[in-house]
């Protein structure tokens, strides 16, 4: 595990694992599956699983759920593609659940 020092970090609510950085938000203003969600641009130490087409709130995605590298816990989604051309702005970048990351070294 790839331990980060410093403040204004989130972990795995199962494990503790470093997964992302606070000042790699880019919004707070997202719906996961089990409530609030943030969408990050960078994640660590995590392991992202098969693609697969979800029909989301914002329209048609290729999304693939991401897992925590060490315990395996499913955090949230890393957008792999937006068909729609509002949407872009997603691909490449993580949806982590606001009910599956705590913060540490705040």
């Amino acid at each position: 595990m790839a331990e980060l020092v410093g403040p204004r970090v989130y972990s795995c609510c199962n494990c503790r694992n470093h997964v992302c950085l606070h000042d790699d938000i880019v919004s707070k203003a997202f719906q996961g599956r089990n409530g609030r969600a943030f969408l990050f641009s960078h994640a660590m130490n995590v392991v992202v699983g098969a693609k697969e087409d979800r029909q989301l709130m914002t329209g048609l995605h290729t999304v693939a759920d991401i897992y925590c590298k060490d315990c395996r816990e499913v955090l949230g989604w890393k957008y792999e593609r937006a068909y729609e051309e509002t949407q872009k702005y997603k691909e490449g970048k993580f949806i982590f659940e606001k009910s599956k990351i705590v913060k540490e070294n705040w």
